[in-house]
C-alpha cells in the first residue's frame, strides 16, 4: 500500500510541474513597423474623407471575397 501512495504522489508532482511549465509559455507576435504605419495612414485618410463629405465605397456583401488592389 505504501508503494501505491508514493507512485500517486510522484505522478501528482510530475503533473503539477508539467502544468506549471505549460503556464509559462509566451507567444510573441511582432507586427512590421512599415505595415502598421501604412495601415494607420490608410485609416487616417478614410477618416478625413468621411469628414470632408467625400462618399465612401459601399461595404462588400457578407461572404464576398475582398477586391485585390
Amino acid at each position: 500500500m505504501k508503494l501505491r501512495t508514493n507512485s500517486h504522489t510522484l505522478l501528482g508532482a510530475l503533473l503539477g510541474v508539467a502544468v506549471m511549465a505549460a503556464g509559462c509559455v509566451t507567444i510573441n507576435i511582432y507586427f512590421p513597423a512599415a505595415a502598421a504605419e501604412k495601415a494607420a495612414d490608410r485609416i487616417i485618410d478614410e477618416v478625413w474623407q468621411l469628414k470632408g463629405g467625400v462618399p465612401t465605397p459601399p461595404a462588400p456583401a457578407p461572404g464576398a471575397k475582398p477586391a485585390e488592389k
